[in-house]
C-alpha cells in the first residue's frame, strides 16, 4: 500500500465515524525449543572404592603404555604400609629394583632405610621402614638410569596420583628433583625447594635429596641437610 492508498483508506474509516486507530503488534516468531544436552560425566582419576590392589591390577602385569616397557624386567609398583602416614616418592627404579620388583633395594635404598630407621630411633619415634610407604614417579626403569621423560611421567602419574589419594598420608617426602618437579609442577630444583613445606592436593609435602645423590663422597653438607629434612618430616607426622 502506497501513501495515496493509505490516505484514502483513512478517509474512508473517518467517514464511518472511526476516530481511533490501533496498531496490532507484530507477531513474535516462536522460539525453537532448545534441547538441553546433559553434561558428560568425566570419570574420576580417583575411583571412590580405590585400593592399592586395584591400582596394581589396572597397571597390569605387562604394561605397554610407554616406551619404558621395552627394556624393563619388572614393574616396580611400591611397597610398605598401605595405611602409612608418611609416603616417600622417588624418581624411578634402578637396576636392583628392576631385577627384584621392589623400590629402593639397591645402595640408595639401603641408605634410605638407614636414614628412616636411624633418625627415627634417635628422635624417639618408634617406626621402621615397613611403617612408611615408598614408591616412584615411574614404575619401570628408564634405560641407563636416565631421567624419565615428561610423557613417561605423565602416563605413570595417573597411578602415582591414585596411590597417594588411596593412602592419604599425613605428609609426602619427595626424594630428588624429578619427584619434586613431578609432584609440585615446578622447574625449581631441590636446593630451592628443600627446608620448607609445600602442598600436593592439600597434603603437606617436603623435598629432600635423593639417596643416590647422598652416596657421592663430596656431598657432606647435603647429607646433613637431608637428615634435617627427614627429622622435620618425622616429627610433623608422628609427634
Amino acid at each position: 500500500m502506497n501513501n495515496e492508498e493509505l490516505r484514502q483508506s483513512l478517509r474512508f474509516y473517518q467517514d464511518l465515524g472511526v476516530t481511533d486507530l490501533y496498531r496490532m503488534p507484530a507477531p513474535v516468531a516462536a522460539k525453537p525449543e532448545m534441547q538441553v544436552t546433559p553434561p558428560l560425566a568425566i570419570p574420576s582419576l580417583e575411583p571412590s572404592d580405590d585400593t592399592l590392589e586395584k591400582i596394581q591390577q589396572d597397571i597390569g602385569p605387562d604394561c605397554r603404555r610407554c616406551r619404558l616397557c621395552e627394556a624393563r624386567s619388572k614393574i616396580v609398583f611400591g611397597s610398605g604400609n598401605p595405611e602409612a602416614r608418611l609416603v616417600f616418592v622417588g624418581e624411578g627404579p634402578g637396576a636392583d629394583e628392576d631385577a627384584q620388583g621392589f623400590p629402593f633395594v639397591g645402595r640408595a635404598g639401603q641408605l634410605l632405610t638407614q636414614m628412616i630407621e636411624n633418625t627415627a630411633s634417635k628422635e624417639g619415634i618408634p617406626i621402621r621402614r615397613p611403617d612408611v610407604y615408598i614408591c616412584n614417579v615411574v614404575k619401570c626403569r628408564p634405560p641407563e638410569n636416565r631421567t624419565p621423560l615428561p610423557d613417561e611421567m605423565e602416563i605413570c602419574g595417573e597411578f602415582l596420583f591414585r596411590q597417594l589419594m588411596t593412602i592419604k598420608p599425613k605428609a609426602i617426602c619427595a626424594l630428588g628433583s624429578t619427584a619434586a618437579k613431578a609432584l609440585l609442577a615446578t622447574k625449581d630444583g631441590v636446593t630451592r625447594l628443600r627446608g620448607r613445606w609445600h602442598k600436593w592436593r592439600d597434603i603437606p609435602l617436603i623435598v629432600t635429596y635423593h639417596p643416590s645423590y647422598l652416596l657421592r663422597p663430596y656431598n657432606q653438607d647435603a647429607k646433613r641437610e637431608a637428615w634435617e629434612d627427614l627429622k622435620k618430616a618425622l616429627h610433623f607426622v608422628y609427634d
